[in-house]
């Protein structure tokens, strides 16, 4: 029996920057785009919404660019909206292909978002669908809160669907927009809408908010769907996504009737650079890939192990790109810069991976050895420093920290051309270090952002000289945002990062 294909489409770089903090630079959507596409062989990524900003239109060109070289720009996706046309001028110029048109799959959202009637939004949805059709762009449909839709308004939705079917349109994507649906319900109306529209093209898009996406996606396969929504790591808004690790291990070792594109190897290796360039960390116990999942601790498990693998089950560390690990052992050695990228499956440009290897000596003058570990931190740190026009340059500082006095900071800062010098003390060196930016920020009447969190975080299996990462949210007015500094000392990272914070604002 052949078995039946069913389309991932990973919408990491859409609905996964969604996830609250979170904002990719443009050369890292590109990367991260390269990989999904080339590495793990994903058949679709969502890359943008469109209108959305200045910084995520290039973002979306640079994409669209590469693709179209690669031969990729029909599988690149952009969220569009019916807008009198508005959302198509803007494709055009990012030279996308192909739009996700979001759209009211609920009498609830309807009537209270829109305060529109079903034939007013299904007009508005053909003309929007004929004017991308005239440009050349191909259209997809979401209906956006579908689950509701069928709880609450299953006529409206079968009305809508049946509008659709009219229309050139590629594939209707139904998601559970709010994450409700048990895997029952999931079951019975993604059923019902395949026998009753068997040769339509439906995608299914899953919330995790009763952590039951993973449940829904498996039955929204069973069903009969023919694509599904997935992202690295189960980012997204609130509970986040489906994650992709999760539902391809369930896939391919539960749907023996279905098949997927996803190579497992390189799950684990696109996650680590997703998990650096967010922030956005993956719980050491996370399935596949977790930092935990393969590491056994008890000895009775290591004893098992060496008796016919006793506690082994199918999800072998090798299946992903990993190795199974045992709580006292770790390994280390020698980074090589270019070994170590194509084992990350990362293609860097001549220029940025001269300005890894420079970063990699730096650090080599402060920390002996770097690893591979340490690498996507180093990559992460000099791709987006790239980003950042240096308007703002923390010249010099002295930390002084002795015991039964307060310490104290005097920095040098230099602003649009302008040095400052201050000195101040706190309860700790990067408090002083604040204190004295605040002096100098309050004699220029400019104000600094509210740091809310501060994390500090070392490659796994790294000793005492380990590099730290310190990434710490700011809130300005009612935004927030993160940056990451990188260095062997802690206090000097959280200064790296402070510093990226100064010239963004």
């Amino acid at each position: 029996m052949t078995a039946r294909k069913v389309e991932i489409m990973d919408t990491t770089l859409r609905d996964g920057e969604q996830t609250s903090g979170v904002s990719f630079s443009s050369s890292e959507k590109l990367t991260i785009a390269q990989l999904l596409l080339e590495e793990l062989k994903v058949n679709r990524i969502e890359i943008a919404s469109a209108r959305v900003s200045e910084g995520e239109f290039q973002a979306v060109k640079n994409i669209t660019s590469w693709a179209a070289k690669k031969g990729y720009i029909n599988a690149i996706e952009v969220l569009t909206f019916v807008d009198n046309g508005v959302s198509i001028e803007w494709m055009l110029k990012a030279g996308a292909k192909v739009q996700n048109l979001l759209t009211k799959g609920s009498i609830n959202h309807l009537t209270h978002q829109l305060k529109k009637t079903p034939n007013q939004h299904f007009k508005e949805i053909s003309e929007t669908i004929l004017l991308a059709q005239k440009h050349g762009i191909e259209t997809n449909v979401y209906l956006e809160d579908w689950s509701n839709g069928m709880r609450s308004s299953k006529e409206y939705v079968f009305e809508f669907i049946d509008f659709l079917t009219t229309q050139s349109v590629k594939r209707i994507m139904l998601p559970d927009t709010l994450g409700v649906l048990t895997p029952d319900e999931t079951l019975e109306y993604l059923s019902e809408i395949r026998e009753k529209y068997p040769k339509h093209h439906f995608d299914f898009h899953a919330h995790n908010d009763y952590d039951l996406s993973v449940a829904n996606v498996v039955q929204a396969i069973k069903a009969g769907m023919n694509g599904i929504h997935l992202t690295m790591n189960g980012m997204g808004e609130r509970a986040g996504n489906a994650p992709m690790a999760s539902v391809v291990a369930v896939v391919n070792d539960y749907l023996k009737d279905v098949s997927i594109t996803i190579n497992e190897k390189a799950l684990y290796s696109v996650s680590k650079l997703v998990e650096t360039f967010s922030g956005f960390r993956i719980p050491d116990n996370k399935p596949v890939v977790g930092a935990n999942v393969f590491t056994q601790t008890a000895g009775i498990h290591a004893d098992g192990d060496n008796k016919k693998n006793l506690y082994f089950n199918d999800l072998l560390p090798e299946r992903f790109g990993r190795k199974r690990k045992y709580a006292l052992g770790k390994s280390s050695g020698k980074a090589n810069i270019q070994k170590n990228l194509q084992e990350l499956g990362l293609h860097l440009n001549d220029e940025d991976v001269k300005k890894v290897t420079q970063r990699i000596i730096e650090l080599g003058d402060k920390k002996q050895l770097v690893t591979k570990e340490d690498l996507p931190y180093i990559i992460s740190d000099v791709l987006d420093s790239n980003a950042l026009e240096e308007k703002v340059v923390v010249d010099s500082y002295v930390l002084t920290h002795a015991k039964g006095l307060r310490p104290s900071t005097t920095v040098s800062v230099t602003i649009d051309g302008e040095k400052f010098e201050e000195n101040a003390q706190g309860d700790g060196q990067f408090d002083a270090f604040m204190n004295a930016l605040k002096s100098i920020y309050t004699r220029k009447k400019l104000s600094l952002p509210q740091l809310i969190d501060y994390a500090v975080r070392i490659p796994p299996g790294s000793n005492s000289d380990a590099l730290c990462e310190t990434v710490i949210t700011w809130k300005n007015d009612s935004k927030e945002f993160k940056t990451r500094g990188l260095d062997s000392d802690q206090t000097v990272s959280a200064i790296k990062a402070t510093e990226k914070m100064l010239n963004i604002i």
